[in-house]
């Protein structure tokens, strides 16, 4: 039976009960919704474009001719990926308030194009880890003095190598993400780059030897942080002690050039923690693992990332010359 206004209940606002609180709750609920709709790291990038453009002397909102002079003035400075940001910065500014969009115009696409041909720049990519690399930071820290900070550094390492987290995921992790299991640890992502939407990854870590365990040297941190519940990476003070706060995310870029130092490599520069990712993907390309178990452990979405990555790790070993060469070998043996 369908309700009729005499039946609602008394206490049930009708259209024209709108009230101004009621408008200002809407518009505040709507605009929290809309930035959760892009991930704080997104929006800090986007701000940041912004601010750039603006301190150029570039006003919002703006047209194409400013743009290209924008474009113009900064191609010599910047990396084109970094302008690709900044237009995109600003054509989402332009696209939420309704405006018209200067950057998707013919003459801004055009010049860009240009722009990418003229001062096109490779890529840096960060360093990817090797087993060996790992293995040597694992034991220069074991030869460290008992201390807080040397254990949760141990974890965080073996972790964020075999577990292919990145940064954003690892400091994130809180206890009661983690499932211990007979076989190894289940660690459970309630968000992460690839699921926005918070329906939920798991990372498994199987148990393995005790000197290159992630699960054992998880363990070993927290209970030697006493740490029960809450953030499990946290901070670690000048004097050792343990903060309740998580760790930085750029506190791990940090400590991988410090451990990258200590340890003697020549590519520190190049270390960050995205090396944990392209390390993993690229050390089990090496030792041929199944391309499905590399793309699960880390979680990718893109069949051609993983594949990039497998490429990489193999270059050397799967290579058209080797065969070539040995055969030159012999030739020249028979000589």
């Amino acid at each position: 039976m369908k309700n009729h206004p005499q039946n609602l209940p008394t206490n049930t606002p009708t259209p024209s009960d709108s009230t101004e609180p009621r408008a200002l709750l809407s518009r505040e609920t709507v605009q929290a919704y809309l930035n959760a709709a892009t991930s704080e790291s997104t929006r800090k990038a986007y701000r940041s474009a912004i601010r750039q453009f603006e301190k150029w002397g570039g006003r919002l909102p703006t047209d194409s001719e400013t743009l290209v002079h924008y474009l113009l003035s900064r191609a010599e400075t910047l990396n084109p990926r970094t302008l690709d940001l900044h237009l995109t910065a600003i054509g989402q500014w332009h696209r939420f308030q309704g405006i018209a969009n200067p950057a998707v115009e013919p003459l801004i696409q055009k010049t860009m194009n240009g722009i990418r041909r003229v001062h096109a720049r490779p890529k840096q990519k960060a360093k990817a880890l090797r087993l060996e690399h790992i293995a040597t930071m694992a034991r220069h820290l074991r030869t460290q003095p008992d201390s807080s900070k040397k254990y949760r550094d141990l974890a965080l390492v073996l972790m964020g190598f075999f577990g292919a987290f990145r940064r954003s995921e690892l400091v994130a992790i809180r206890v009661e993400d983690l499932m211990w299991e007979d076989e190894g640890l289940i660690v459970r992502l309630p968000r992460s780059k690839t699921d926005q939407t918070g329906q939920g990854i798991q990372r498994a870590l199987p148990f393995g030897n005790k000197t290159v365990c992630p699960g054992s040297a998880l363990r070993n941190w927290l209970d030697t942080a006493g740490i029960k519940e809450g953030p499990v990476f946290r901070a670690v003070n000048r004097w050792d002690q343990v903060q309740q706060k998580p760790l930085n995310p750029g506190a791990i870029n940090q400590l991988l050039k410090q451990l990258g130092t200590e340890c003697g490599f020549d590519f520190v520069a190049s270390l960050s923690s995205h090396s944990f990712r392209r390390g993993l993907s690229t050390s089990a390309a090496r030792e041929k693992v199944d391309f499905e178990l590399i793309k699960k452990q880390g979680g990718w979405k893109s069949d051609a990332t993983v594949w990039e990555y497998i490429e990489e790790g193999q270059r050397l070993t799967d290579n058209a010359t080797t065969t070539l060469m040995e055969k030159m070998a012999a030739l020249e043996d028979i000589d």
